[in-house]
């Protein structure tokens, strides 16, 4: 959020921006949008801008638990894995458990998160729902109901599960926009925020162009086609059933 002149007195308001990595695995600011609040409405608003720029074949979106966002990707990009940030999830179940738990559970939580495959995170999951269910009910249901959408990243080849798994690329960019926007305080209008925080991301972009690449895609695209053979194959059986 950026405090902007408007009207006569000073808003609030809403700073939607979309990082990727592209086809190359290099890092990129893809989108920004100033809006009255961060609604399903505004992100809706958009990916639909995106899209319309030429964005397409999203393998995978990681974001917070936020519910306009979350409705917004299901929506544009119907069948994309959508990776619930887990540190923020972690954060959202401890916010439940009971203190004296909390150091206990978290470290729990970090082997699930970290095991090697879905089905290993799902059996640690599972005992650790039943190991607290009595004592730290509610930590344990919002396991349970943000399971899945925690571990989705776990589809992907092991190399790219811990970047792809939070939304630190967002947050440390995020931060630094905020560091520059602190300066200015209060923006006069929509356009001056837009034209101060459009620079910064230019020059990320500029930055992250001469840097290594973020992630190495060359296992990546062998995993696609994998994926892609299996598919087939399953459509093709499902056709002769």
């Amino acid at each position: 959020m950026v405090k902007v002149r408007r009207d006569s007195a000073v808003r609030s308001t809403g700073v939607l921006i979309v990082y990727g990595v592209n086809e190359e695995g290099q890092r990129e600011p893809l989108d920004l949008l100033l809006a009255d609040s961060e609604n399903e409405v505004s992100w809706d608003t958009l990916f639909k801008s995106l899209k319309a720029r030429g964005l397409n074949d999203v393998e995978l979106v990681v974001s917070d638990d936020h519910t306009g966002l979350v409705n917004a990707v299901h929506k544009q990009f119907q069948g994309v894995r959508w990776q619930r940030c887990q540190t923020h999830f972690m954060r959202n179940i401890l916010g439940h458990c009971p203190r004296h738990l909390k150091k206990t559970i978290a470290s729990d939580l970090k082997l699930v998160f970290q095991a090697e495959n879905q089905e290993t995170a799902l059996k640690l999951a599972s005992d650790l729902i039943e190991k607290y269910e009595k004592n730290a009910k509610a930590a344990m249901e919002c396991l349970e109901r943000g399971l899945d959408d925690g571990l989705a990243v776990l589809a992907l080849p092991v190399r790219y599960r811990r970047r792809l798994r939070t939304t630190n690329l967002a947050e440390r960019m995020n931060e630094e926009i905020r560091r520059r926007e602190r300066v200015i305080r209060i923006f006069p209008n929509e356009q001056a925020a837009e034209r101060l925080i459009g620079a910064i991301l230019v020059e990320l972009y500029e930055e992250w162009q001469t840097n290594m690449r973020y992630l190495d895609m060359n296992e990546f695209w062998e995993w696609r086609k994998e994926q892609d053979l299996i598919k087939a194959q399953s459509n093709i059986m499902t056709m002769n059933n």
